[in-house]
């Protein structure tokens, strides 16, 4: 099952359920109450299809990047937080930021928590699990080694628009199958096999509830592999994972002006 959340063309927000070729709104996320007319999704923008309380993401969570980089495979996920206001959907554009430097892209596989999860046991953490969705994790790499005392991680991740997510929470999917893959332009950049991760999406989730709580609509980038590339102003990329679909965005230069 397909659960996106869009605007309507007279502004109004929409979460629900995709099905032949519309949008079927919900009371809420995993809601089996209907509400309201269905949307044509030619009606409809797409927005990214949760709005965490917390959006987290891992590092050096795959075992390729991992021999490469001569890092020692983690026992615990290494993470940060994502400001909630770098988040954006499908289609958008994302300004980079004369602040942010350089900046790549790194496509990701995304988890979106279902139910509260806190000290989880592996199966409890399966069950906590709604779905999975694209992510692109942009990164501004000057920033987040800028200060040799300090890595600042989540000033690097937050910047407005750094945060792509979607188009759609896939309810009905084998983690493991997937692989997440990187276009730019048209051409694929990044390719990947999820099943190289180190730690699975179960064990992330078991894990991270020893250190908070997880709520509802909390969101986790699983972290990326090799192949992530610098971005530029034109550039439009997409993060596809074949099973749940694509999210694209269009890299702009600063605006003008303050």
């Amino acid at each position: 099952m397909k659960w996106a959340r869009g605007c309507t063309k007279s502004g109004s927000q929409v979460t629900g359920v995709i099905e032949n070729g519309a949008l079927h709104p919900r009371m809420g996320l995993g809601s089996d109450t209907a509400i309201g007319e269905a949307v044509p999704l030619a009606e409809l923008t797409l927005l990214a299809p949760v709005q965490p309380g917390k959006f987290i993401g891992l590092w050096n969570n795959f075992k390729a990047a991992a021999e490469k980089g001569g890092q020692q495979h983690p026992t615990h996920p290494l993470y940060f937080i994502k400001a909630d206001s770098s988040i954006t959907g499908h289609g958008a554009s994302v300004e980079l930021p004369l602040a942010a430097g350089r900046v790549i892209f790194e496509g990701e596989l995304g988890i979106v928590i279902g139910k509260t999860c806190k000290n989880a046991s592996l199966e409890q953490a399966a069950e906590a699990i709604f779905g999975y969705t694209c992510i692109n994790d942009i990164t501004s790499l000057d920033v987040l080694q800028a200060d040799p005392s300090f890595a600042q991680w989540t000033r690097a991740k937050s910047f407005d628009g750094f945060g792509v997510v979607g188009p759609v929470i896939e309810t009905d999917v084998d983690w493991a199958t997937l692989t997440i893959s990187v276009l730019v332009n048209g051409k694929e950049r990044q390719s990947y096999p999820a099943s190289d991760m180190i730690l699975t999406p179960h064990e992330i989730v078991m894990l991270l509830s020893k250190d908070m709580t997880l709520n509802p609509g909390d969101l986790i980038a699983c972290g990326t592999s090799l192949g992530a590339r610098p971005v530029k102003p034109g550039m439009v990329v997409e993060v596809v994972i074949e099973g749940i679909g694509g999210v694209s965005v269009t890299m702009t230069a600063p605006a003008e002006g303050c």
